[in-house]
């Protein structure tokens, strides 16, 4: 990589790993300097579970190179903070229990593990719940603990699997501005999610990996500007119909067509002639059309545009 990643705390040079005669991660590189929040976005088997894995020192690539703080990331992993998608954490003990268990696993003993202990519950705002047994923990506190733990070791970088999955509104409100204070403190965070509105939000910059590959890069608001004329076309129908959908995929307007719920939603190059088409191709086919919304481009509509998959397929 060239000279930009001075300084990065995480360095990613032509990943590569393979399974039999799978390529599950081809030639990715990206960087992520302190106090960032990189975003990797990507459909279900794009490569980011096995990215992370090597990140972490777990899988060793079959090519290709990891640096976390100039070192190989097999001699980095004291410096680098999971946080897995399972929730990790003995229920039968308190917060402070939990912590005191992995901290000592960490070799953190004494003044050194209570000091640390009582920084990271500040940190996630469980220091008022530091005695209560995690059993009564709702699923959001849980992952604040689980979030805790990571941090124990004081990791430069923190790698966090979808730390929010199954999560409400207001639970996954209070993990993404744990994260946004861990970055104003000079933590580098490597993020990934399910929830496009998150990445939006949370990351400062996006990486989006389809296939093992990295095939966009940038700020959320850099992948919307440069994602081309791709708006969002959506259109409520009365019934099903795999005709319509396969016949609207057939457009030459059309990007990517995704039924969900009584609606298609459709990722269009030329708004005024996907229209058009749609309209003519329902009333042919005698289903009837209820409402249409044509959308501004936003991240959602980039991401279908250059994969040609909703992120949950």
């Amino acid at each position: 990589m060239s000279d930009s990643t001075a300084g990065a705390v995480l360095v990613c040079d032509r990943l590569t790993k393979r399974y039999g005669d799978r390529l599950a991660v081809d030639g990715l590189s990206f960087a992520i300097r302190p106090g960032e929040r990189y975003g990797l976005l990507g459909p279900n088997g794009a490569g980011k579970t096995t990215t992370i894995s090597m990140v972490c020192g777990v899988l060793r690539p079959d090519d290709g190179t990891v640096l976390v703080d100039g070192q190989p990331a097999a001699e980095a992993r004291g410096t680098i903070g999971y946080v897995p998608q399972d929730v990790a954490v003995f229920p039968d003990l308190t917060a402070r229990e939990n912590l005191a268990f992995f901290g000592r696993l960490l070799g953190l003993r004494g003044t050194a593990l209570r000091r640390r202990t009582d920084e990271v519950l500040e940190t996630v705002e469980l220091a008022d719940r530091a005695t209560d047994f995690v059993v009564k923990f709702s699923g959001g506190l849980q992952r604040r603990l689980n979030i805790a733990i990571g941090l124990l070791a004081q990791p430069r970088l923190l790698v966090l699997d979808e730390p929010t999955v199954g999560l409400d509104p207001q639970a996954r409100n209070g993990i993404l501005e744990a994260i946004e204070r861990l970055a104003a403190e000079g933590v580098a965070t490597l993020y990934t999610t399910h929830h496009i509105d998150e990445a939006a939000r949370l990351c400062t910059r996006l990486g989006i990996v389809d296939h093992g590959r990295l095939i966009a890069e940038g700020s959320p608001a850099e992948l919307v500007a440069g994602g081309g004329s791709g708006q969002r076309l959506r259109v409520a129908v009365g019934h099903h119909s795999d005709a319509l959908v396969d016949g609207c995929r057939a457009l030459p307007a059309v990007v990517d067509v995704v039924a969900v719920d009584g609606h298609l939603d459709l990722t269009v190059d030329e708004a005024p002639a996907a229209t058009a088409g749609v309209l003519a191709l329902a009333e042919r086919l005698g289903v009837p059309v209820t409402d249409l919304e044509l959308r501004r481009p936003d991240l959602e509509t980039v991401f279908l545009g250059l994969t040609g998959r909703a992120l949950r397929d």
